[in-house]
Parts: structure tokens; sequence; C-alpha cells
């Protein structure tokens, strides 16, 4: 009986060629959407549990379902080189690792502008540089390891953007309207789960209330 074939886990599966610097680096870069799901918004829902942090990961989910979902149904193919990268078995447009970092970089920017909790004005364009700087990157990762076309990551970056506009637009316009009660739910409670978005510098704000509570408490 010939041996089973194996295939590794895709989401870590990320290949470049021995003795490329750059690749190396690179590989890294696409795997950053990783690092901001378990190690960005796991780490909020645990110490944080905003409710517009939850929503803004929510929103993620939607962009890669839909961006899955089209996928499925225009099945075009990867390039080429996917055969050496063992992807020939999924699909390539649109590219969803720059969905995701397009929605993520659209949505930060928004709530950043919009001062929904975030620093003050003169830090905005420093803040927004990163996710936009890593965007990019991203994209540019996936094209330049073989697993993407330009196109492909080209319409990825569009859908992540779009998406990252329509979802921001849907929680600060019309889901914000339940914050309030699902803050004051028994589920709410329970968890701890709070909104800031009223408040214009959560940092500060924090900042400012834990030193007043050390003072009032003699500390």
């Amino acid at each position: 009986m010939p041996p089973p074939l194996l295939k590794a886990v895709t989401v870590t599966h990320v290949r470049y060629q021995r003795g490329d610097r750059l690749g190396h680096f690179l590989a890294w870069i696409s795997l950053v959407p990783v690092f901001i799901s378990l190690g960005g918004f796991v780490s909020h829902f645990i110490f944080r549990r905003e409710l517009q942090g939850i929503f803004f990961f929510l929103g993620l989910l939607v962009s890669q379902y839909i961006s899955e979902h089209i996928k499925t149904w225009v099945q075009q193919a990867r390039p080429e080189t996917c055969a050496v990268l063992e992807m020939c078995d999924s699909h390539g447009w649109p590219s969803s690792h720059s969905s995701y970092m397009f929605f993520f970089a659209t949505y930060y920017t928004l709530l950043t502008y919009r001062g929904i909790g975030l620093t003050d004005t003169k830090n905005k364009p420093l803040a927004c540089f990163l996710p936009w700087c890593l965007a990019v990157l991203t994209m540019y990762s996936r094209v330049y390891l073989g697993y993407h076309t330009v196109g492909q990551v080209f319409a990825g970056a569009a859908l992540g953007s779009l998406i990252g506009w329509a979802w921001f637009w849907l929680v600060n316009s019309v889901f914000c309207r339940y914050f309030p009660a699902i803050e004051e739910s028994a589920f709410g409670r329970r968890f701890y789960l709070k909104d800031t978005s009223h408040i214009p510098n959560v940092l500060k704000f924090e900042y400012d209330n834990a030193r007043a509570a050390r003072k009032k408490h003699g500390m």
C-alpha cells in the first residue's frame, strides 16, 4: 500500500526559495493576517472586550467569507507556480490575503479619522501608515512568492476596501444603536462587554482615570 499523501496546514504553509532573503521577509509578511487575528483580536477579546473591536473582527470574518465564496464561484486558477507551492487545489481570484489586509487598513483608517477611541489629530497619519504599508507588502508578497497573479491581488485589495467601507458604515450607522443594549444585557454584564465609541481618546481617558483612582486610594 502506498504511503498516504500529506498536506500542511495551509494558513502557515508559506514557501520561499532557499537563500532568498527578500522572499524570507515576504513569507513572514504574508503571515501578518494570522498575527492580527490570533495576536491582535484574540488578545483584544481577552483584555479589552470593546464592542467596536468585536464588530471590527466580525467584519473581517464576513470579508473572508465573501472572498472565499467568490473564489468558489469564479474558479480562476492560481499561477503556474502553484504546482511547486502545493496550492493548485484552491482557487486564486480574489486573493484572500489582500482582501483581509485591505479590509483591515480601510476600517482602521476610517476609525482613526472618525476619532472613535483613538489618538489625537496630529498622530492620525502616522497611526494609519503601518496598516497600509503592511497591506501593500502583503499584496506584493503574494505575487512575489508565486501564490497569486497581479490581477488576483488587486481584486482582493478592491474587494477588501469596499467591504471595509461598507461594514464601517453598517457598524457605525446601524449596529452602534444597539451597543448600549448589548452593554446592559445579562450577557454583556457577564462578560464585561463595553462600548467606548463615544470617547474621543480611550488611551487618555483610561490613563486619566487610572491616575485619579490611584490618588483617590492614596497609592
